[in-house]
C-alpha cells in the first residue's frame, strides 16, 4: 500500500483492545512449531507456571484460543449442577448471566446500580439460603469503571465452602494484584487483550480442585469449553490442548510475562494505581466520576459527561491526533466517556492524552 493511503494509528486508550508494545507483536510472526510436540508442551507449561505466579496460586492453568467470553461460559456450564447467582455490577456482569440462560443453567442475577459495588452483605443475603451452588463475580467492570473490593466479598465466601466462586479478571488481571488462592477463588477468568497487553484471542483460567470435583456432577459440560478435558490434556498430554491453539499467542503470552516479571508484579500494579489516580484527579476537575470513587477502577475510568459535550465529535478530533477513547457503554453512551489506563502505556503516552483533550476542549 502506498505510505500516502495509509491510515494513521490511533493510539488506543479504550477498555480492550490494549496497544501492544512492538517487541511483542514481533513474537506473534515466530515461526510455527506443531501443538503436538514436545516443544509446545514445554512452551504452554513455561506459561502456565508464569501465570500462577501472576495469579498467586498453585491452581491448574487452562487456556483458551477465544475471548474471555469463552471460559466465562466454561466456568459457569461446568459448575453448576444445582443454581447460580449472578452479581452484576454492569454489562459483562448481566452477560454472564445471559451466557447462563443460553447454555439452559438454572440461575437468577442480582445486578446493582450502575457506578455502584457489591455490597458483601448482599453476597451473604443469597448465600445463606442455601439455594446456590455457584456464584459469579465481575471483579473489573467496563462499562462503569467499577472494581469490586475481592477481599471484602472473599470474607463472606469463605463461609461457605460449598458454594463455587468463579470471577472475571478479564479487564483486571496483569493491572490489580489478585491473590486467588489467598481470596478462595475456584476459577479466575481472563483474556489477553486487556491489563495483560496481548493482541485478543486468547484466554485464561485458574481452576480449583473444589472446581474440578464439582464439574465431575455436570453431565452436559460441552465440548469446546469442557473443563474436564481440558485439564485431562494439561494432565496426561503433558501442557497441551485438545484441539489446536493459537501458538503466536502462546509464544507472545510467554515473551509477555517475562516483561511482566521483569517490571515486578508490585511494581507493575502500583503504576495501575498512580495512573489511574491522575486519570481521576483531572476527572473530577473538569467532570465528575461515574463509579462510586471507593469501587473505582485501576485500569479504565468511566467519566460523567457533566459538561454535555458530545463524546463522538471529541473522538473524531483525537483520532485527528493520534488517539482515541471510548464512549460511554450501552445506555451510558454519550452520557459518560471512558479512558483506559492498562497494561505497557508509559505515564508520558497518558499524559499526552489528556493533554490534547484539554486543548480540543480547551479546559
Amino acid at each position: 500500500m502506498d505510505s500516502k493511503n495509509e491510515k494513521k494509528h490511533k493510539k488506543l486508550f479504550i477498555p480492550g483492545p490494549v496497544e501492544v508494545d512492538e517487541k511483542v507483536l514481533k513474537v506473534l510472526s515466530t515461526p510455527m512449531i506443531g501443538h503436538r510436540s514436545a516443544e509446545y508442551s514445554e512452551l504452554q507449561k513455561r506459561a502456565a507456571e508464569k501465570m500462577q505466579m501472576l495469579m498467586y496460586t498453585k491452581n491448574d492453568i487452562i487456556f483458551s484460543t477465544s475471548s474471555g467470553t469463552g471460559l466465562l461460559e466454561m466456568a459457569i456450564r461446568n459448575t453448576t449442577a444445582k443454581r447460580a447467582i449472578v452479581f452484576s455490577v454492569g454489562a459483562f456482569g448481566n452477560r454472564w448471566f445471559q451466557i447462563a440462560k443460553g447454555n439452559g443453567i438454572a440461575a437468577d442475577k442480582h445486578e446493582i446500580e450502575w457506578g455502584k459495588g457489591l455490597n458483601p452483605s448482599i453476597v451473604e443475603k443469597y448465600l445463606s439460603t442455601g439455594k446456590y451452588d455457584v456464584a459469579t463475580v465481575t471483579h473489573n467492570e467496563t462499562s462503569t469503571g467499577v472494581m469490586n473490593n475481592l477481599y471484602e466479598l472473599s470474607e463472606v465466601f469463605h463461609r461457605y465452602p460449598d458454594v463455587v466462586w468463579c470471577v472475571d479478571t478479564v479487564s483486571s488481571l496483569g493491572g490489580a494484584k489478585i491473590e486467588v488462592d489467598k481470596l478462595g477463588i475456584d476459577i479466575c477468568v481472563s483474556s489477553s487483550q486487556k491489563a495483560l497487553g496481548l493482541p485478543p484471542g486468547l484466554s485464561v483460567a485458574s481452576v480449583s480442585e473444589k472446581a474440578a470435583k464439582r464439574a465431575e456432577q455436570v453431565t452436559n459440560r460441552g465440548y469446546y469449553f469442557d473443563m474436564l478435558l481440558l485439564l485431562k490434556y494439561i494432565k496426561e498430554r503433558n501442557f497441551q490442548y485438545p484441539s489446536t491453539p493459537s501458538i503466536p499467542h502462546m509464544f507472545a503470552l510467554d515473551f509477555q510475562l517475562d516483561r511482566i516479571m521483569q517490571e515486578g508484579l508490585e511494581d507493575r500494579f502500583q503504576r495501575h494505581i498512580e495512573y489511574a489516580e491522575y486519570v481521576r484527579a483531572w476527572a473530577k476537575k473538569y467532570f465528575g466520576l461515574f463509579a462510586d470513587e471507593k469501587y473505582a477502577s485501576q485500569t479504565v475510568t468511566c467519566i460523567k459527561n457533566t459538561r454535555g459535550i458530545s463524546v463522538k465529535e471529541l473522538n473524531n478530533e483525537l483520532g485527528k491526533r493520534g488517539f482515541v477513547i471510548s464512549n460511554g457503554y450501552g445506555s451510558l453512551k454519550e452520557k459518560t466517556f471512558r479512558i483506559a489506563h492498562m497494561a505497557d502505556i508509559t505515564r508520558e503516552e497518558l499524559e499526552e492524552l489528556i493533554f490534547t483533550i484539554d486543548d480540543i476542549l480547551k479546559l
